[in-house]
């Protein structure tokens, strides 16, 4: 039996955890905007749960990065905040409230702003 190829290629979270390829500064900071403009009284449910994964995993590629955490505690403090904001123990589930799930959607939003920034300015880029 012939099977047909869409051509395209899929990642599993093992292929991701192994690129070495460089933060796209300009995606994820256009991704926090996004999540960050999102007003509570205008958003379903169904599209904050569809950023959830994407801003997580934003948030996860920073936290792999070299920011400067042995000799900062900041940065240091700034990094614990996000292992435990992408934890999936943490993460919304269903019967997490709406709101639960908006506070989420802001907190990893502006912890990756930050986190970007910093890698940012340690690697000698334009600010996000």
């Amino acid at each position: 039996m012939t099977v047909a190829s869409t051509g395209k290629t899929f990642k599993t979270a093992e292929d991701i955890e192994g690129d070495d390829a460089p933060i796209d500064v300009e995606a994820i900071s256009s991704r926090t905007n996004t999540v960050l403009g999102l007003r509570m009284d205008t958003t379903t449910r169904a599209a904050m749960d569809q950023q959830v994964p994407t801003i997580a995993g934003h948030l996860n590629l920073l936290l792999r990065e070299d920011l400067g955490a042995d000799n900062d505690s900041e940065v240091r403090e700034l990094l614990c905040k996000g292992t435990k904001l992408v934890d999936l123990t943490n993460r919304p589930t269903p019967e997490t409230p709406t709101f639960g799930t908006y506070l989420y959607l802001r907190n990893v939003a502006l912890l990756t702003r930050r986190l970007l920034w910093i890698y940012s300015e340690r690697n000698g880029l334009d600010a996000p």
